[in-house]
């Protein structure tokens, strides 16, 4: 610790990145040696499919980790331009799987080009309070006004209120994963990546215990129509979880061991919610992923994995910047 702590603020963040991709590396290699086991003809079928399953996983982990990185190089305004072509890209998977009319071209008009670029425009400059009110208010009353001139009174209500779900999910969430790059805490300075990195690791281990919560304990669903595999057991599992796990990492952060453990535990907790309510949208939608290959969206199953990073950002942000009564435009 003392060897770590005589290290500068950017030789500490590429030791971070070195012992994320050592353990992705150590973690490949060992999955691949496992898969070249010798196995019985009746079980082959089986671990092939799972081997493709966990391929999938760690590809994606690799892909996340490298933009994490990507978006460390790039400096603060370069990862909000990163996390600005995350939010695109997932709103358009999530509007081309909603039912919207040719009426409605003008109001996605102004989501995608005016307050998609003006949220990550306000989030760069560090105006943190225009940031927490500009979509929620703003866009929200931008939009239907918007739609309203295209006079079509038809499914009006619904129509916009998908487009303003789509805007707050993909862009307003996930807006505030950059932004915890760019909070200024005394003391901390040229650390956000360490916080971005805690935050993350916390909802990823979160989601993972509530997964495999779900597959060991007796499945008590709240919300059967649903999803049948949710269940206040699993969610408190992958709440405590994440809490355990962002306790363990307290001295990456600028809190104390109690602190990381409220933070960790509304972080993943938090996730585990959106998850729910991103299998509620599903539903109504008619698919099953967001990335629904059989049809010609193009979409690609982004949403399905950012999703709940988009839930838990603005609850951590929010929590963080408030108990620490953080300035309101870092300087």
């Amino acid at each position: 610790m003392r060897w770590l702590k005589s290290l500068s603020s950017s030789e500490q963040v590429a030791l971070l990145f070195v012992v994320l991709f050592g353990f992705l590396a150590l973690l490949t290699v060992g999955l691949f040696l496992h898969s070249l086991r010798e196995r019985p003809e009746d079980v082959r079928a089986g671990t092939s499919r799972g081997w493709e399953r966990t391929r999938r996983d760690l590809r994606a982990a690799w892909i996340g980790g490298c933009l994490f990185w990507m978006a460390w190089i790039s400096g603060p305004l370069g990862a909000t331009a990163l996390f600005a072509v995350f939010s695109f890209l997932g709103l358009r998977e999530f509007i081309t799987l909603v039912h919207t009319q040719r009426s409605d071209h003008r109001s996605l008009i102004v989501a995608f080009f005016v307050l998609l670029p003006a949220q990550y425009l306000i989030c760069g400059a560090r105006f943190f309070d225009l940031f927490a009110i500009f979509l929620p208010v703003y866009g929200f009353l931008v939009l239907p006004m918007v739609s309203a001139l295209a006079d079509d009174p038809q499914r009006f209500l619904e129509r916009n209120a998908k487009i303003q779900w789509g805007v707050m999910l993909c862009v307003y969430g996930l807006s505030h994963a950059p932004a915890l790059l760019l909070l200024d805490f005394p003391g901390f300075r040229g650390r956000g990546a360490f916080l971005l990195f805690f935050f993350v690791m916390v909802v990823a281990t979160g989601q993972v215990a509530q997964e495999l919560a779900r597959r060991s304990l007796r499945r008590r669903p709240v919300a059967r129509r649903i999803s049948r595999s949710f269940s206040m057991r699993a969610w408190w599992t992958g709440a405590f979880t994440g809490a355990v796990v962002g306790t363990l990492l307290y001295w990456i952060t600028p809190f104390k061991p109690g602190q990381a453990l409220v933070m960790a535990f509304l972080s993943a907790g938090s996730a585990g919610f959106g998850g729910l309510v991103m299998k509620a949208m599903k539903r109504d939608a008619g698919v099953r992923y967001w990335g629904n290959r059989s049809s010609i969206t193009g979409a690609v199953g982004l949403l399905d994995r950012i999703a709940v990073l988009c839930f838990a950002a603005p609850v951590f942000f929010h929590s963080v910047r408030w108990y620490f009564e953080l300035p309101m435009r870092a300087t």
